[in-house]
């Protein structure tokens, strides 16, 4: 029999988006790939907070694009639990943000960090918006080798397609690369 693996996607799912029906066919074909079943379930980030939604059961997370969430506090909330149990989490475009969020939040300490697309007003912004639009447009990114999308990947260079209007606050990456998290 085939081992099941059964994914949590946290985020709003929208069958008509474009980035939630590439993250279902992703999984899919990953699935495939390694020979091994997969279920995925979304869980809005309502559930989280609200339903309390047990996340122990999930051999993996995917913290969605499609931000802002209806709950910033649950797609955090998801994120700490991977982060502290040491549960696989790809986040893409918005939950990559978030994945900053919360390392900026819970392990560098600072407990103001956050998202210009909540608060653009806030006094510690860790994600801004971009000075120009990257949505829609394929451009190269680089991979660094040793790590797990570098491992994924099999190179260092590969192009992908941008969907968001934000990304890392420049004058904050140094402060989250010096406290350990690999961008």
């Amino acid at each position: 029999a085939t081992a099941m693996t059964t994914i949590g996607i946290i985020g709003e799912h929208d069958p008509d988006n474009e980035t939630h029906a590439a993250t279902d066919d992703a999984l899919g074909h990953a699935a495939a790939a390694l020979g091994i079943a997969v279920e995925t379930v979304w869980v809005s980030t309502v559930d989280v907070v609200e339903a309390a939604r047990d996340l122990s059961r999930f051999g993996g997370l995917v913290v969605a694009p499609g931000s802002p969430y209806r709950s910033m506090e649950g797609a955090l909330r998801a994120i700490e639990h991977a982060r502290r149990h040491d549960v696989p989490l790809l986040g893409t475009c918005g939950g990559f943000q978030h994945v900053v969020i919360e390392y900026a939040r819970n392990v560098l300490g600072i407990a103001d960090a956050q998202h210009a697309e909540l608060d653009p007003y806030a006094s510690t912004l860790l994600v801004t918006p971009l000075t120009c639009s990257l949505a829609g447009q394929a451009l190269t990114v680089e991979v660094r080798p040793g790590t797990r999308a570098g491992d994924a990947y099999g190179r260092a260079r590969v192009t992908e397609r941008y969907y968001c209007n934000f990304g890392l606050a420049p004058d904050r990456v140094d402060d989250l690369v010096g406290g350990g998290l690999c961008i």
